[in-house]
């Protein structure tokens, strides 16, 4: 029978890795999410020390929230096992959006057919949240909640493998955005948005593939428009913005 001491060690164990689990979760969502708004740029590095020192865990967690990131396509690891954003290529891009544009139809076919009034309101809630960062002319967060309309349709399409997917593609082609698209204004794309829910709404899968199928054309069209050239600030102040340093 174990004693007391030996339970009390196994909790005490369990908690810690808990907390750990909990920080590298934290790293690593602070990474795609500051990655995902392009505060972190394509090709800047990620030294695993300034990051471990900033998330206050180890350089161990942090490889392992970076090889995450790694295989969804957003960060690059080198033979140096040193780390940076990710800088895909037109071919990569092509290949992106090729996957996305299936991926996104089958979703709304999906969705349109178990379309529920609480799908409705899920989603006119995140539509105004597009809205308000649109009129603030918030490009970055416009970008990010763009993006993640998307991962919340996947969410609504009950398929897992699906979603795992999408998400990951969607990801990578905001990246892209990152690489080669332009700063504009998202009422277009907040537009489509608006146009694909009354869609899906009204249970119309055919309609809804068609909008969604053009509005990705769209933004890949906008991808590979052109690049953006600011400077950018150092890993430390980009990251305090996306969580708080241990």
């Amino acid at each position: 029978m174990p004693s007391a001491f030996s339970a009390d060690h196994d909790a005490s164990r369990a908690s810690d890795s808990t907390l750990r689990s909990r920080r590298s979760a934290s790293a690593y969502s602070a990474l795609r999410e500051a990655i995902m708004e392009n505060a972190l740029k394509p090709g800047m590095k990620l030294p695993e020390e300034d990051l471990g020192t900033h998330f206050g865990v180890s350089r161990t967690l942090i490889r392992a929230a970076l090889a995450q990131l790694s295989l969804e396509g957003l960060v690059d690891i080198g033979k140096t096992k040193s780390a940076t954003v990710a800088q895909p290529t037109k071919a990569d891009a092509l290949e992106a959006f090729e996957v996305r544009r299936a991926l996104e139809r089958e979703v709304c076919r999906l969705v349109a057919n178990r379309w529920n009034a609480e799908m409705g309101e899920t989603l006119a809630a995140h539509l105004a949240a597009e809205k308000a960062a649109s009129d603030e002319h918030n490009h970055k967060v416009s970008i990010r909640l763009g993006a993640e309309f998307h991962i919340l349709l996947a969410d609504m399409a009950g398929n897992a493998l699906l979603r795992r997917y999408l998400f990951e593609v969607v990801g990578r082609t905001t990246l892209i955005l990152a690489v080669y698209g332009q700063a504009h204004p998202q009422q277009d794309s907040l537009d489509e948005h608006i146009l694909l829910v009354e869609a899906l709404g009204r249970g119309d899968s055919a309609a809804a593939e068609a909008i969604v199928d053009a509005h990705i054309q769209s933004v890949e069209d906008r991808a590979l428009g052109g690049a953006d050239s600011d400077e950018s600030p150092q890993l430390a102040e980009i990251l305090s913005r996306y969580s708080r340093p241990s």
